[in-house]
């Protein structure tokens, strides 16, 4: 799968999440183990969600009327 990973250094840190799923954030020493660790967070977070039952979803197209 291709993901996009937005990254940053903070402190000496290179921190990043992935675009695509907000919720995917990690932090590494070098860009290198950054992204190892991203996909180790990836790869967690789609083993919970195995054992958890999907939702039926619904769309539906509205106006919000912002003042």
């Amino acid at each position: 799968m291709k993901f996009t990973l937005i990254y940053g250094k903070d402190d000496g840190w290179y921190v990043g999440r992935l675009q695509e799923i907000p919720g995917v954030i990690s932090q590494g020493e070098t860009l290198e183990e950054l992204k190892e660790n991203i996909a180790d967070a990836y790869k967690l977070l789609v083993e919970d969600a195995m054992g958890l039952p999907v939702p039926e979803l619904h769309t539906e197209e509205i106006i919000l009327d912002i003042a």
